[in-house]
């Protein structure tokens, strides 16, 4: 059975080429969220097997989304994605109680399976 993945970003186009790429690569992307609330409303009615939360949620804080996210236990592993590099963010994603971290440049289906421990 293949992962239900829930993508949470402010920015559409990202949205829609991780959501063709995951796809392609044989992941059920269940949900798109561009803001917090909406992320937590999908988690809670679909719950994904992981989240992909963007640090930089637009005007709102997407390390304090993955740790509600991590806290109601409904959307599954939660990875934190940004484009900033993980020395950068390492703090942060360590208070995050997120499983993980990835670049957006990096986002794949093996990637996310390998952070995940190949589920």
């Amino acid at each position: 059975m293949s992962l239900g993945c829930l993508i949470v970003d402010d920015s559409k186009e990202f949205l829609d080429s991780a959501a063709q790429l995951l796809s392609v690569q044989g992941l059920r992307v269940i949900g798109r969220a561009s803001s917090g609330a909406e992320a937590l409303r999908l988690a809670e009615a679909l719950r994904p097997d992981v989240t992909l939360v963007d640090v930089e949620l637009g005007d709102e804080d997407g390390v304090e989304l993955a740790r509600q996210l991590t806290l109601t236990g409904s959307s599954g592993h939660v990875i934190l994605i940004s484009i900033r590099d993980r020395n950068e963010l390492a703090e942060l994603i360590a208070e995050s109680g997120a499983d993980g971290f990835l670049r957006k440049d990096a986002i794949d289906a093996a990637a996310i399976r390998t952070l995940l421990g190949n589920v």
